[in-house]
C-alpha cells in the first residue's frame, strides 16, 4: 500500500507539472485579446480621422451657399443641393479641364509603359553593352528635384514650338516618368525563368515575339500596378502643368481647381463640388486596380 500511494503521489506531482494551470493560460488569452482590441481601436480612430475631411468635403459640396455663409462650414448640414457641381462643371469649367487631364493623363500611361516595357525587356533579358550604366542613368534622372529643371523645361518648350501645348506637357511627363518605370520593370522581368525564353527560341519566336507574346503577358502584374500608380501621379499633376501651359483652356483639372478657386472665392460649397469632380477619376482608378497596389510595393525584388 506504501508503495502504491508513492506512485500515485508521484505520477500526480509529475502530471501537475507538466500540464499548465488554468490561471497563466487565462492571462495569456486576455492579454492577446486586449492587444487585439487595442489595435483595432487604434486603427479605426485613425481610419476615422483620414476620412473626417473627405466626409466634410462630400457634404460641403452638396450644401448651399446660403445655409454654409448662415451656419458655417463646419456646422451640421440644413440643406441639400447638386447645384454646385453644375456650377463647377459648367461655370468653372471643369468639363474642359477634365477633357484636357484625360487627354494628357492617358496617351502618356500608355506611352510611357510601352517604351518602359521595351526598355525593360531589352535590359533584362539580353546582354546589351552599358546596360547598367544606362539602367542606372535612367534612374539618376528621377533623382533629381523637379524645382532645378522648371525653367529649363520651360525655355526648351518655347524654343521647340510647343509651348502652351497639351502634347508638350505629355512630352514632359513622358520624359520624366520612363526612367522609374524601366527600373521597376526590369527587376520584375529579370526574375521571369530564362527557361521561358530559350524554349521560345527553340520554336522559332524572334525578339518581338518573345516580348510580345511571352514576357508582356506574364508582366501584366506590373504594368496593371505601374498604369494605376501613373495613372494618379500624371493626373494629379500640378507642378509640370502650370510650367508648360498657360491657357486656361489648356490647363487640365489640378490648375483649375486654382482658377475655380479664385472664381468662387468664398462659395466654398463650389470649390468643394470642383475637388469631388477632380478626384473622382483618380478614385475610380485606385477602386478597380486597388488590389495591385499592395502588389506594387514588391516590384522588383528579388523572389
Amino acid at each position: 500500500m506504501t508503495a502504491t500511494h508513492t506512485a500515485e503521489r508521484i505520477a500526480k506531482d509529475t502530471g501537475s507539472d507538466a500540464a499548465p494551470t488554468p490561471g497563466p493560460r487565462r492571462r495569456v488569452v486576455r492579454s492577446r485579446a486586449l492587444r487585439t482590441a487595442g489595435f483595432h481601436l487604434s486603427a479605426s480612430l485613425l481610419s476615422a480621422l483620414w476620412l473626417l475631411p473627405i466626409a466634410l468635403v462630400l457634404v460641403t459640396s452638396t450644401r448651399t451657399f446660403d445655409d454654409i455663409a448662415a451656419h458655417g462650414v463646419g456646422s451640421w448640414p440644413h440643406s441639400f443641393t447638386f447645384d454646385s457641381f453644375r456650377q463647377a462643371w459648367v461655370d468653372g469649367g471643369q468639363q474642359r479641364a477634365l477633357i484636357n487631364s484625360m487627354l494628357v493623363t492617358i496617351p502618356t500611361v500608355l506611352l510611357s509603359l510601352g517604351l518602359a516595357s521595351m526598355a525593360a525587356f531589352a535590359l533584362s533579358r539580353y546582354d546589351l553593352p552599358f546596360r547598367r550604366a544606362l539602367l542606372l542613368l535612367m534612374l539618376g534622372g528621377n533623382l533629381l528635384p523637379p524645382q532645378i529643371l522648371l525653367i529649363p523645361v520651360s525655355k526648351l518648350s518655347e524654343v521647340l514650338g510647343i509651348y502652351d501645348q497639351l502634347y508638350a506637357l505629355i512630352g514632359v511627363q513622358v520624359g520624366f516618368g520612363v526612367g522609374f518605370y524601366v527600373f521597376v520593370l526590369h527587376g520584375f522581368m529579370r526574375s521571369i525563368p530564362s527557361e521561358i525564353q530559350q524554349a521560345a527560341v527553340i520554336d522559332g519566336a524572334n525578339p518581338w515575339q518573345i516580348y510580345w507574346r511571352i514576357i508582356l503577358p506574364l508582366a501584366r502584374p506590373a504594368l496593371a500596378a505601374l498604369t494605376a500608380l501613373s495613372f494618379t501621379w500624371i493626373f494629379n499633376d500640378l507642378l509640370w502643368a502650370i510650367t508648360v501651359l498657360r491657357t486656361d483652356t489648356q490647363m487640365p483639372i489640378t490648375a483649375s481647381l486654382i482658377g475655380l478657386q479664385g472664381q468662387y472665392v468664398s462659395m466654398w460649397n463650389v470649390i468643394a463640388a470642383g475637388s469631388v469632380i477632380a478626384a473622382a477619376p483618380t478614385v475610380a482608378v485606385f477602386l478597380r486596380f486597388q488590389r495591385h497596389f499592395v502588389a506594387g510595393l514588391n516590384l522588383g525584388a528579388v523572389k
